[in-house]
C-alpha cells in the first residue's frame, strides 16, 4: 500500500511539472480571452479570424481540460487509496494500481507533445507516396505504405480524406495525395518524410525473385488560411480533366478532377475525389499553398545549412527506413538506428515507436 501512495505522490509531482511546461495557467487565461472575443456581438463579422479563434478556443480547451482531468483522477486515486488503506481492501488497491499505471501511460504521451514546438505541428497534414523505379512492385509498394499510414491514423483518431489518386495499371499506386486531421497530425507524420525502401519476394516476377522497391513520402502541413501565401493568378496553369479509377475505369463522367501547375516552380497539385470541380479545384490550390510553403522553408533550411557548411541530402537520396521481409524480417530507421522483427505490426500501421524515436533525436541538445 506504501508503494501504492509512493507512486501516487510521484504522478502528482510529473503531472504538476508538466503542467508548468505546457503553461497551462497561460493557456487558462487564454481561453478567457478568447471566450470574452467570442461573446461580442460584431464577432462574426470576419468569418476567416472567428473560425481561426473557434479553432484555437477548441484546441486550447481540449489541452487545460486533459490536464485538469488528470488532475482530477489522481486526486480521486488518492481518496479511494486512504480507504483501501483503512480498510485493508486488497481488491480496491489491485484497481489503484492498475488505474495508476494507466494515468503514468497516459502521462508519457503527453509529454512526448514537448517535442512537437514547431510552428506547424499541431495542424493538419497533407501526406503524399510516391512509387519509385521498380514497376509494378514499387506501385504496390507505395499502396501498402497508404494502408499502413491510413491505420495508423486510425488508431489516433484521425480522419483521412483520399484527395488524389494515380492507379498503376497492374496493381498499386503511382502516387497518392491524402489529408490527416487531427491535433499533431503533421508534428506527428513530419517524422515519416523521405524514401522508403521495401525489400521481398516479388509477388509480380513468376520466377519470385527478391526484389529492391522505394517510395518517397512528403508531408506537409494543411496551413489553410492561417498563413498568407500570395499567388500570382497569371502563373497558373488550371486543366480540368475525368476523374478516373482503378483500370482506367471512369469514376465520373464529367470532367471535374482539377490540376493546377504552379508555372515558376513546376509545382503540380491535383485533386479528383472531391464533389464537384469547385470543390476540386478549392482543395489543389490548398496543396499547392502547402507545398509552395514548404518549399520557402526547405530553401531557408538549406541555405543555413550551407553557410554552416553542412551537407544537404537530395530528396530522393535521403533514405529514411528499410522494411526487410525477405531473407530475414526487419524493419529499420536509419537517422535513429531504432529497429523491430515484427514487421507485420509496423505495416499494420504501429509507426509510434518509429515516431518518437525521431522525434527525440531531434530534440536533443540545447
Amino acid at each position: 500500500m506504501e508503494d501504492l501512495r509512493k507512486r501516487l505522490r510521484e504522478l502528482e509531482g510529473k503531472i504538476e511539472k508538466a503542467k508548468r511546461l505546457f503553461d497551462v495557467a497561460r493557456k487558462s487565461e487564454e481561453i478567457a480571452k478568447l471566450e470574452k472575443e467570442l461573446a461580442a456581438p460584431d464577432f462574426w463579422s470576419d468569418p476567416n479570424r472567428a473560425q481561426t479563434v473557434m479553432r484555437l478556443l477548441s484546441s486550447l480547451r481540449g489541452d487545460v481540460e486533459v490536464w485538469k482531468g488528470l488532475s482530477e483522477r489522481l486526486a480521486e486515486l488518492g481518496d479511494l487509496l486512504e480507504l483501501a488503506i483503512a480498510e485493508e481492501e486488497m481488491s480496491l488497491a489491485e484497481e489503484i494500481a492498475h488505474e495508476l499505471e494507466g494515468i503514468g501511460d497516459e502521462l508519457n504521451r503527453l509529454e512526448l507533445r514537448l517535442l512537437l514546438s514547431g510552428e506547424h505541428d499541431r495542424k493538419d497534414a497533407i501526406l503524399a507516396i510516391h512509387a519509385g523505379a521498380g514497376g509494378t512492385d514499387a506501385q504496390d509498394w507505395a499502396e501498402m505504405l497508404l494502408r499502413m499510414y491510413l491505420r495508423w491514423a486510425e488508431g489516433h483518431g484521425y480522419r483521412t480524406r483520399i484527395l488524389d489518386a494515380s492507379y498503376g495499371e497492374e496493381a498499386g499506386l503511382k502516387s497518392v495525395i491524402t489529408s490527416v486531421e487531427g491535433d499533431y497530425a503533421y508534428g506527428y507524420l513530419k517524422a515519416e518524410r523521405g524514401v522508403h525502401r521495401l525489400v521481398r519476394l516479388s509477388p509480380f516476377d513468376a520466377a519470385h525473385r527478391r526484389h529492391t522497391s522505394f517510395a518517397l513520402v512528403e508531408v506537409w502541413p494543411d496551413i489553410g488560411e492561417e498563413v498568407e501565401i500570395e499567388i500570382n493568378p497569371d502563373d497558373l496553369r488550371i486543366e480540368t480533366f475525368r476523374s478516373s479509377g482503378p483500370g482506367g475505369q471512369h469514376m465520373q463522367k464529367t470532367s471535374s478532377a482539377v490540376r493546377i501547375t504552379h508555372l515558376p516552380t513546376g509545382i503540380v497539385a491535383t485533386c479528383q475525389n472531391e464533389r464537384s470541380q469547385a470543390l476540386n479545384k478549392e482543395t489543389a490550390l490548398r496543396i499547392l499553398k502547402a507545398r509552395l510553403y514548404d518549399l520557402e522553408l526547405r530553401k531557408k533550411e538549406e541555405e543555413r545549412a550551407r553557410l554552416k557548411g553542412e551537407h544537404v541530402a537530395a530528396e530522393w537520396g535521403n533514405q529514411i527506413r528499410s522494411y526487410v521481409l525477405h531473407p530475414y524480417r526487419m524493419v529499420k530507421d536509419l537517422r535513429t538506428g531504432y529497429e523491430t522483427s515484427n514487421t507485420e505490426s509496423v505495416l499494420d500501421g504501429e509507426l509510434d515507436e518509429f515516431i518518437h524515436a525521431y522525434l527525440a533525436s531531434t530534440n536533443v541538445g540545447p
